[in-house]
Formats: structure tokens, C-alpha cells, sequence
């Protein structure tokens, strides 16, 4: 059976770094985070399985950052710095990928973010996710 989730491509500031990739639920597993690196990172992350990327050109320009745990692999692009995706400590079989990456979306195509708690995050915690509220965006013109 073929797959029939739509391939999105997506590259970060520069276009030093390109790649193709299909998310695990499109756009419905969209999120922010409270830890102390996404809040000042300030992404928002839809979720695609290990499997499901596929660079096409620049995968050696990227740089990865790792803190607390060393569980989550955080990457960017050596030239621009933009970061495009994470392997996930919550779910480390999935990469997080930046929205604002993928071709012809933008973080402010969503009027509401749900915002997990990072800060009590489910991997110390032993509960499972929590949502700590919802970011929203409401254009005025």
C-alpha cells in the first residue's frame, strides 16, 4: 500500500539545507513547548516519524545542540542558523519540524498553538504530555 500523506518540501533561511518530508498527522500535531530552550527558540513543531525525512542537499550543514538529558538532538543550519527539526525526548522515534520551514506555511497560518508543558516534562514526570495552554494569533488586518 502506497503512502498518501502529502510530502512537503522544506529548507532553512539560506537554502544551504533542503529537505523533503511527510508529517505524521500533517499539521494536527502542531505544538510549542515551556522548557527553557523552546521558549527562547520560540518554534512551532509538527511531528514526523525518523523515517519519514529525506534530505536533499545540505544534511552536512548541519549543526545539532544537545543540554539537560542529551536525549533531544536539537539541528540548525551551520550558515544561517535557522533551526529546521529535533529527534524528540517525549517521543524519540520522531523528529519535531519547524513549520516555518516547510514551503508555503507560515507559524501565523495557526490562530491557536497548543503549548506542552516542558518545564514538567512527561519523560521526568512519569505523566503523560501535558498541555500548559494555548498560544492563539488573531490578525488585524
Amino acid at each position: 500500500m502506497s503512502d498518501q500523506r502529502q510530502q512537503h518540501d522544506a529548507a532553512c533561511h539560506c537554502g544551504a539545507v533542503r529537505f523533503r518530508v511527510r508529517l505524521a498527522d500533517e499539521f494536527n500535531t502542531i505544538r510549542r513547548c515551556t522548557c527553557s530552550y523552546c521558549r527562547m527558540r520560540g518554534a512551532i513543531a509538527a511531528s514526523a516519524d525518523l523515517s519519514d525525512i529525506e534530505f536533499v542537499q545540505g544534511e552536512d550543514n548541519l549543526t545539532r545542540y544537545q543540554f539537560h538529558t542529551g536525549t533531544a538532538k536539537h539541528y540548525f543550519c551551520k550558515t544561517c542558523g535557522i533551526y529546521t527539526h529535533h529527534q524528540r525526548r517525549s517521543n524519540t522515534s520522531q523528529f519535531g519540524i519547524n513549520v516555518a520551514c516547510i514551503e508555503g506555511v507560515s507559524p501565523f497560518d495557526f490562530a491557536e498553538v497548543p503549548v506542552s508543558d516542558g518545564v514538567s516534562h512527561p519523560s521526568d514526570t512519569g505523566a503523560g504530555p501535558k498541555v500548559a495552554g494555548i498560544l492563539r494569533f488573531e490578525r488585524t488586518a
